[in-house]
């Protein structure tokens, strides 16, 4: 019983009260304004479906957040109640409860994110699976089957169509959640904070996604849709109604991500600890830093496109309608203007992740620690000015691809830094290879082949032969998988002692590592060569005479393998968190602040401050301390017996 009255709980119940009553209020107010609520015509019955279905999940995803509580305290300022300033968790309620309500510590919300994410990333991965089988050979056979007809509503190449653009955007969601994770856990303890500097608005920024999440994944329910991750009109328009969905839960996942962004860079310039410059700080902050900047300035771009086609489906306003004055070319400058700069908010965390842990296990400093830094604001700088190039094929003016071409290839320069970086520390150190070095090295290799993989399609001439082949989607697999899905299996492995205070089983990890990685090369290289031949993306079926089957089988069983690899680590993460040997002390002998605390890490981390005295990364350097640790925080003890909690 404790469990159903745990915030998740009755934020689902109030989700679903909440959209009943949306849709009949929305019913209510057609009423008044003298507009039908039902209509013999298909057409219009469907339209006026949509209103109120769109009314009612909106109003939904608002009681959801007032149902889990998240807006409480908010709700008790504006009608007068002084604020709780007391805001840690209820002593007389057991642990696992702060992990399905609303909690304030950074890293109870870490944990959520980071759940939340694997879970939409199983999902996502789940559906690669389920197309992928489709695509083994030639001919429509897997997804031509009744089960989705009585499950679903329809199959085959619809069904297709739906799985292939869920999946990318489901896994973009998981992505952003992964990001919400490590940022929300690591900053604050790499700085010497104890928490975010606006908790309230962090608790608000995790719980937003989970309606947004849920309205995501049920659009398969209401119609599906089949514009791929992109939404373009004017096919964007015209989908079924689970469109709807996918724009309501994107843009609920957008406001998170914007939410969480101030509080990163706010945390960042104002609570580090005495003695931590800029220039001291642990590079995954920078790069952190970097990537919140561009969630902050980008992201309501993506919001923006998604509203101007809502309310062209649902008020017939012509935006994108060349007929009616607007223009299709509109919607794809706002979408790529924040979804190119998108990718460095995927990637540059990853890439931190990578700069953060090649010095731990080389034990030599960092090369280049400035250059490095600075080359992540680079990456986020000019990835603002490169949108364009994924639009050389749109019909755009042609004297506007240059210079577009020319900024895409600068992106080169800043990411060269890091790589050279990368081999200037690896070099001659002492190198040991546990699971998160082997996901770390891992990383670079697939983000290499990513890199080189990108100036084709940065290319003028190149991009318009390889456009919309299936060259870009094994380029666009490369980048993420090396830029973030490799570096956030490095990170968990990493962190997993200090977050659960006990140690996964080597073994198992390293399985984990070798068979992602060679499934991976196998699926990205096929992806490529498939591409380069000319298999078109985006389709349920190809031409056998093309001799692309025995590829695509290829790659489907390297699909199938990656997902057991997944499944492998969770089973790892999961028996060893509960009977894993202990983990005691520095487990890495890393110099970063999060270290030189108890694991797991106590409430408010620091019971006392420390004071940064040195560099980051002075690894092999001998009497060059980079923090000084006070007893109390080193042991935990002061501030256990100040909360009782030993």
């Amino acid at each position: 019983m404790r469990f159903l009255s745990t915030g998740l709980v009755r934020g689902l119940i109030a989700q679903i009260i909440g959209t009943v009553v949306g849709m009949a209020l929305t019913m209510a107010i057609r009423v008044l304004v003298g507009l039908p609520v039902s209509s013999t015509d298909a057409a219009l019955q469907q339209h006026i479906t949509e209103v109120h279905v769109v009314g009612g999940v909106i109003i939904g995803a608002i009681a959801f957040m007032v149902g889990v509580g998240v807006l409480d305290e908010w709700l008790g300022w504006a009608r007068g109640k002084p604020i709780n300033e007391n805001i840690d968790p209820d002593p007389s309620k057991p642990n696992w409860m702060r992990y399905f309500g609303v909690d304030f510590d950074h890293k109870v919300i870490g944990v959520q994110y980071g759940v939340t994410s694997i879970l939409l990333l199983g999902i996502g991965g789940l559906m690669a699976v389920l197309f992928r089988t489709e695509l083994a050979q030639s001919g429509i056979t897997f997804l031509n089957s009744d089960i989705f007809e009585i499950m679903l509503g329809y199959n085959s190449e619809h069904l297709f169509n739906t799985l292939m653009s869920l999946h990318g955007m489901v896994m973009i969601a998981g992505n952003l959640l992964g990001i919400g994770a490590l940022m929300n856990y690591l900053v604050p303890m790499m700085i010497g904070a104890n928490d975010m500097a606006f908790p309230r608005l962090n608790s608000f920024a995790f719980w937003i996604n989970v309606p947004g999440a849920l309205i995501l994944v049920s659009s398969m329910f209401f119609g599906g849709f089949d514009t791929g991750w992109v939404g373009y009109p004017p096919l964007s328009v015209r989908a079924p109604l689970g469109m709807e969905m996918f724009l309501i839960g994107v843009y609920l996942v957008g406001l998170s991500s914007i939410a969480g962004a101030i509080n990163v860079i706010v945390t960042v310039f104002t609570m580090r600890a005495k003695g931590m410059t800029m220039f001291r700080m642990p590079i995954f902050v920078w790069a952190a830093l970097a990537t919140s900047i561009i969630q902050f300035t980008a992201t309501q771009m993506i919001g923006l496109s998604f509203q101007l086609v809502m309310l062209e489906r649902l008020f017939g306003m012509g935006f994108f309608d060349a007929t009616a004055g607007g223009d299709p070319i509109l919607y794809q400058h706002l979408f790529w203007f924040y979804s190119h700069p998108a990718v460095y908010v995927f990637i540059l965390p990853g890439l931190g992740i990578i700069s953060e842990l090649l010095p731990v296990f080389s034990r030599k400093p960092l090369f280049g620690y400035k250059a490095v830094a600075m080359s992540s604001l680079g990456i986020a700088l000019i990835g603002f000015f490169v949108w364009a190039h994924h639009m050389f094929a749109s019909g755009m003016s042609p004297f506007l691809r240059v210079p577009f071409m020319y900024a895409t290839l600068l992106v080169a320069v800043p990411t060269g830094v890091k790589f050279f970086s990368w081999v200037a520390t690896l070099w001659e150190g002492k190198l040991e290879f546990p699971t998160p070095m082997l996901f770390a090295l891992g990383s670079v290799i697939i983000f290499l082949l990513g890199g080189v993989t990108g100036p084709p399609l940065g290319t003028i001439a190149t991009d318009l032969h390889l456009h919309d082949t299936y060259f870009v989607v094994g380029h666009f697999h490369d980048t993420m998988f090396g830029g973030f899905v490799f570096p956030f299996f490095a990170a968990l492995y990493y962190w997993f002692p200090k977050l659960t205070g006990r140690m996964y089983s080597e073994k198992l990890g390293k399985w984990h590592f070798w068979l992602m990685w060679g499934s991976f090369m196998v699926l990205s290289n096929g992806m490529l060569l498939v591409g380069l031949l000319g298999m078109r993306r985006r389709i349920v079926d190809y031409d056998p005479a093309l001799g692309f089957d025995f590829t695509h089988l290829l790659i489907t069983i390297a699909a199938f393998a990656i997902f057991l690899s997944v499944v492998l680590a969770l089973y790892n993460f999961i028996r060893s968190a509960r009977k894993g040997p202990e983990a005691k002390g520095n487990v890495w002998n890393s110099r970063s602040p999060e270290w030189h605390i108890p694991s797991p890490a106590p409430l408010h981390n620091f019971p006392e401050p420390f004071e940064v005295v040195g560099e980051p990364y002075d690894y092999g350097k001998i009497d060059s301390p980079y923090v000084i640790m006070p007893a109390a925080s080193a042991t935990g003890h002061a501030h256990a017996a100040a909360t009782g909690k030993e």
